[in-house]
C-alpha cells in the first residue's frame, strides 16, 4: 500500500502544489504515495457554507467551528492508523524525528486551520497532534502542511535516488549539515577546502564532522546543547 495523505482545507486546490514536482511529484506519479485534498466548505453550514464563528469570550477574528470540522473528519476514508495532525503556532516544534516516525506509518491526515484557529474541542475529541513549523505566524495551515508532507514523503523508500542520500543531512544526527562544495575547485578566488580534494575519506569525514559541530554551535546553540545531552546519556 502507498503512503496516503488526506488534507482538510478551505483551499484544496493548493494541493499537491509544489509536491507535484521533483522527487515528491515523481513518487506521486509512481504511486509511492497518494494525496487527496478535501474542501471544508462542503461541510459548512447554511446557504453560505459557513465554517467559522465569533470566539466565545470576545476578541478579534473568527474561529473554525468544531461541528463543521468534526463532520469533515468523520467523512474521511478509514484512517487505518493514520494520525491526524494540525499545524499551529501553539503546537510543539516539529523535528526530523517526527518526520521519520510519520513516514514509516501508513500516512497522515492534515487539518489546515485558518482565521484565529479551530475550536479546541475538536482537537480533544480526535486526539489531534499539534505541530509548529517555527516561531512565526502564517495565514493558514496549508503552507506548513506542504512542508510537513514534503519532509515525510522524501523519506519514503524509493523516493530519493540513493539510500544514503538522507543520512548526512541536517538534523539526522542532531547536528546541522557541513558546508558543501562542487566544481570549479576555485571560484572568484575562493578555494575549495583542500581536504575535500585529497581523496582521503577518513580525513574528509573528520573535517565534515568538525564543520557540523562548528556551524551548529554558531547557528543553533539549542541543538548543540541537546546534542551534548544525548552524548552524555549514551
Amino acid at each position: 500500500m502507498s503512503w496516503r495523505a488526506d488534507i482538510l482545507s478551505l483551499f484544496p486546490d493548493m494541493f499537491p502544489g509544489p509536491l507535484g514536482f521533483s522527487l515528491a511529484g515523481r513518487a506521486l506519479e509512481r504511486g509511492i504515495w497518494s494525496c487527496e485534498a478535501h474542501d471544508l466548505r462542503m461541510h459548512g453550514l447554511g446557504r453560505h457554507r459557513a465554517v467559522d464563528d465569533t470566539p466565545f469570550g470576545g476578541g478579534a477574528g473568527m474561529v473554525m467551528r468544531a461541528d463543521v470540522l468534526d463532520s469533515a473528519l468523520n467523512a474521511l476514508p478509514a484512517l487505518d492508523g493514520r494520525p491526524i495532525v494540525y499545524p499551529t503556532p501553539r503546537g510543539r516544534r516539529m523535528t526530523h524525528e517526527d518526520a521519520e516516525r510519520l513516514s514509516v506509518g501508513p500516512g497522515v491526515v492534515v487539518l489546515c486551520g485558518r482565521f484565529e484557529g479551530v475550536d479546541e474541542r475538536v482537537l480533544e475529541k480526535h486526539g489531534i497532534d499539534q505541530f509548529c513549523m517555527g516561531d512565526f505566524v502564517l495565514s493558514g495551515g496549508e503552507i506548513p502542511a506542504l512542508a510537513l508532507l514534503d519532509a515525510c514523503v522524501r523519506l519514503l523508500p524509493g523516493v530519493m535516488g540513493s539510500d544514503i542520500s538522507g543520512q548526512d543531512e541536517s538534523f539526522t544526527d542532531g547536528l546541522l549539515e557541513y558546508p558543501q562544495y562542487t566544481k570549479p575547485a576555485v571560484w572568484e578566488g575562493r578555494e575549495t577546502p583542500e581536504v575535500l580534494l585529497s581523496g582521503h575519506h577518513g580525513a574528509i569525514a573528520n573535517w565534515r564532522h568538525e564543520q557540523s559541530i562548528a556551524v551548529t554551535k554558531a547557528r543553533r546553540p539549542d541543538l548543540w546543547d541537546a546534542y551534548l545531552a544525548r552524548q552524555q546519556i549514551h
